[in-house]
């Protein structure tokens, strides 16, 4: 399983810096008025003390907020087909709370990106292949088609299973793309919400190893 995360991070690595590598003059010219290619501020950007640091971004950041929206997406979906298909409390609470966090994520994502003049996110990952060359597949722990479709046909103890083993994966690669963003990203912001993914999806990784026994 870590495998083709890993792959998909290096690939996602790549398509930073192949992003970076197209601005006209170098790679610290920004896209636009705000953007930063780095996490330090040049000369001219550092005397715009009114510059509300939320605004700061480079490729890694919008990179960030296009992947990480899809694949919180998934797990929306995801965790709404356990109503009406598990009677398990534990699996229902988790379902739950991982709906409630990660919605507002995804709103905030969208903000991000309307504030940084980049378009708007899609629940597609397919949608956004065309960012940096990456292949945004299964290996960032998102779920075939397949895969859904065998969740959303399954109920009781094997959709527990199945679901439990599925967003184990899936909070797996979220993890990964949040600690590249941690890594690359300028954006304080991001960087915030980054490390709550990872601090947050770790506890509820181990909770779920454990049910899963």
């Amino acid at each position: 399983m870590r495998t083709p995360v890993l792959a998909a991070l290096a690939a996602a690595s790549a398509g930073v810096i192949f992003l970076a590598g197209c601005s006209d003059d170098s790679s610290n010219t920004p896209m636009n008025g705000q953007m930063m290619d780095g996490h330090s501020m040049n000369s001219s950007q550092s005397t715009s003390s009114s510059t509300d640091a939320s605004a700061q971004f480079n490729n890694a950041d919008v990179m960030f907020a296009q992947m990480m929206y899809p694949h919180h997406a998934q797990a929306v979906e995801m965790s709404e087909m356990a109503t009406g298909r598990t009677e398990n409390p534990d699996v229902l609470a988790l379902a739950s709370a991982i709906e409630a966090a990660q919605q507002p994520e995804m709103d905030q994502m969208t903000a991000w990106l309307s504030e940084w003049g980049q378009p708007a996110p899609s629940a597609d990952l397919g949608e956004m292949g065309g960012m940096g060359g990456m292949n945004h597949g299964s290996g960032s722990g998102m779920m075939t088609d397949q895969e859904m479709d065998s969740l959303m046909a399954s109920s009781g103890p094997e959709f527990d299973r199945q679901w439990l083993t599925m967003m184990i994966a899936h909070h797996t690669g979220a993890i990964d793309m949040a600690n590249v963003e941690i890594e690359q990203g300028s954006n304080l912001e991001a960087q915030a919400m980054s490390r709550m993914i990872v601090t947050s999806q770790q506890e509820e990784i181990d909770t779920m190893r454990q049910l899963l026994g």
